[in-house]
């Protein structure tokens, strides 16, 4: 089976009140620990790429890394994903280069603006093949090149919805709920709670259509944990609460997307063996560990998190 579009995971996905994980890749070691899980437990992925990730692995590497999946797993449902494109000119990039699905992140702009930018890319990808994922509303936080103060987020206005998937033809939208990007989501003795109300409101006025939510990740305290004991300085790291997030994929939420919970189980495994074992001078000696924690974190999130187990 080659790279597929998201299209068809999210109408099962929809109908079967799950979701599908989107975990962001950076090297090797993360696509496989990230494979090795959805493989044990037959689930469709989708593996996506940022901007970062494309600056600092480079397109071609992350793309042939992907497909090397499928020599692994060849009836394994995959979607290649672009991760908030920031204009058309990356989107266009990364679908003449062999992704199957591209975001572009017109937040930032004004509502017509956001409509403007996201048609075009839509109209080019759709003639190709490829799915498109908007953005309305922002989130707070920081992640690779997104960057937003708490000052400047603001909720998805459900009022907005049906005019902007009517007028744009875009086929999954990321909205704001109460997500936060990067591991520093939430202040200590803060109870989060995602915007339900909200998201209801808006399955309701696009019914069955696919939302997607980012900066989803839940900071497992046993990763900061490690991580602060062997040499590290993350302070305060809270996520977003998994009850919360498995409610959220019964509902119309078809895509969580997950970064900061695989840096965090990555950046454990090297630190845990660099600080215990200083003589190892070997990557693959810390890296095989960082990838196994890779693999848990995606196991977890599949079988207790997303439900998407068994579902490819």
């Amino acid at each position: 089976m080659p790279l597929v579009t998201t299209k068809e995971m999210f109408k099962k996905a929809y109908e079967g009140g799950y979701a599908i994980g989107a975990f962001n890749v950076n090297n090797m070691e993360i696509v496989q620990g990230i494979a090795d899980a959805a493989i044990e437990l037959n689930s469709p992925i989708i593996l996506q790429v940022s901007a970062g990730a494309r600056k600092y692995a480079k397109h071609n590497y992350l793309v042939k890394l992907v497909e090397a999946v499928l020599v692994e797993a060849p009836d394994l449902p995959i979607a290649l994903h672009l991760d908030h494109g920031a204009d058309f000119e990356i989107c266009k990039s990364c679908i003449d280069g062999g992704f199957t699905s591209v975001m572009i992140d017109g937040s930032h702009h004004d509502f017509e603006t956001n409509i403007e930018l996201t048609k075009k890319v839509v109209e080019y990808a759709h003639e190709r093949g490829v799915v498109v994922e908007a953005e309305l509303g922002r989130l707070a936080g920081i992640e690779d090149a997104v960057n937003v103060s708490a000052a400047d987020a603001a909720y998805t206005q459900p009022d907005e919805v049906e005019e902007f998937v009517t007028r744009t033809g875009v086929d999954s939208l990321a909205i704001a709920i109460g997500t936060s990007h990067g591991a520093y989501k939430f202040k200590p003795g803060t109870n989060p709670q995602l915007r339900f109300d909200i998201l209801a409101e808006i399955e309701k006025r696009i019914p069955k259509f696919p939302i997607v939510l980012h900066g989803a990740s839940s900071v497992p305290q046993e990763f900061v944990k490690i991580i602060n004991e062997h040499g590290g300085a993350l302070k305060d790291a809270i996520g977003v609460p998994e009850d919360q997030l498995r409610q959220a994929a019964r509902s119309a939420v078809c895509k969580i997307n997950i970064d900061s919970d695989l840096r965090l189980g990555m950046t454990a495994g090297i630190r845990e063996v660099m600080w215990t074992k200083p003589e190892v001078f070997d990557p693959r000696d810390y890296l095989k560990v960082g990838r196994a924690n890779v693999k848990t974190v995606v196991m977890h999130k599949i079988k207790d998190v997303l439900g998407s187990e068994g579902k490819a």
